[in-house]
């Protein structure tokens, strides 16, 4: 048995015309688990409304953060698997869900080096539907498809494994090392509720009502929202925030369905209107930066911010290609591949 890594990431356009980012976009938002309606409204939705209005708008915002060598989210991951790659034994392949480098190409790259055994790495802290799920479902069709001979290993979701909770807070920590601020808001992506019960394996306990993320249960294992929110109270603690100095919001919602509460934009809005001068914000469901933190949050944040009377705005990059990261992932890689659990 010859083992690799395919480490998985979102996506991102190939560039910023207008036609990239809707080949793009149609590709995310048709995917059944992403927008999880019946197929026929699904197409209505977004082939018929979102594909006819969204890539231009969408477009001028990747235009906004796009780096000389590409999309930071592709760089990013690029340098992170780069850097991983000189400090394991086993070949280490990049993948994303959508775009390209696909999952089915990552695949191919690893079975071209002689690779049966692969540790399939989504690079996301919190389980979720939009997210990891989407990723195991289709590199399972692939592999049964095309790879037949291929078994896979998962690395589950680590938004309350202790090498990456101190990780995440020494990032922080360095981040806001010099800064004066009064509150640090931890973004995360948000998901519609609907998506918390559909993962709901007890089908009783997600409620959504402020006490079910925090009373045992099985169903926390699929939880995204227990996850978020555990992955903060962790933080927390190993950086002895204490309470009312932070708290968690969800961002880029799309739609009228409900979303996962409290909405950052309002988050923030709110915090200005109540005289809050002095902002910071950390965005840990994502490993990477993206549009999502760098336009969404560290543009349109602060300017909402600013437009309410707030002063001082200050984003924690992601974990991107930080050394420590890279570290913490060679480690996790080589225990497996040397047959070694990888725990909390």
């Amino acid at each position: 048995m010859s083992k690799g890594v395919l480490m998985v990431n979102l996506g991102s356009p190939d560039s910023t015309d207008p036609k990239d980012v809707k080949k793009y976009l149609g590709e995310f938002l048709m995917d059944e688990r992403v927008i999880d309606v019946p197929y026929w409204a699904r197409t209505l939705l977004v082939k018929g409304i979102i594909l006819n209005t969204r890539p231009k708008k969408s477009a001028e915002a990747y235009q906004k953060i796009w780096w000389e060598e590409g999309s930071p989210l592709i760089v990013l991951s690029e340098r992170l698997q780069s850097k991983i790659d000189d400090q394991t034994s086993i070949p280490i392949a990049l993948a994303m869900r959508y775009g390209t480098p696909s999952i089915k190409q990552g695949l191919q790259e690893l079975h071209d080096k002689g690779v049966d055994e692969v540790l399939l790495f989504p690079l996301y802290p919190q389980f979720a539907m939009a997210t990891t799920e989407t990723i195991l479902v289709l590199a399972e069709e692939l592999r049964k498809e095309h790879f037949p001979e291929m078994s896979f290993t998962t690395v589950p979701p680590f938004y309350n494994h202790s090498d990456y909770i101190r990780t995440l807070g020494n990032s922080i920590a360095e981040s806001l090392k010099d800064v004066e601020y009064e509150h640090l808001l931890f973004s995360y992506h948000g998901v519609p509720e609907r998506h918390i019960r559909k993962s709901d394996i007890t089908n009783s306990h997600c409620k959504i009502d402020g006490s079910c993320c925090q009373s045992a249960s099985t169903a926390h294992q699929f939880c995204y929202r227990h996850q978020c929110y555990e992955t903060t109270r962790l933080v927390a603690e190993y950086l002895g925030m204490k309470p009312n100095t932070y708290s968690v919001s969800f961002q880029s919602r799309l739609g009228f369905d409900p979303w996962l509460k409290p909405y950052t934009d309002r988050t923030i809005e709110r915090f200005g209107k109540q005289g809050m001068k002095k902002l910071a914000i950390v965005t840990p469901a994502f490993v990477s930066d993206c549009l999502e933190t760098l336009e969404e949050i560290a543009m349109e944040g602060e300017e909402i911010f600013h437009e309410v009377g707030g002063k001082e705005f200050t984003v924690v990059p992601c974990l991107n290609d930080r050394d420590e990261w890279v570290k913490v992932l060679s480690r996790w890689i080589d225990e497996w591949a040397h047959q070694k659990p990888v725990e909390a």
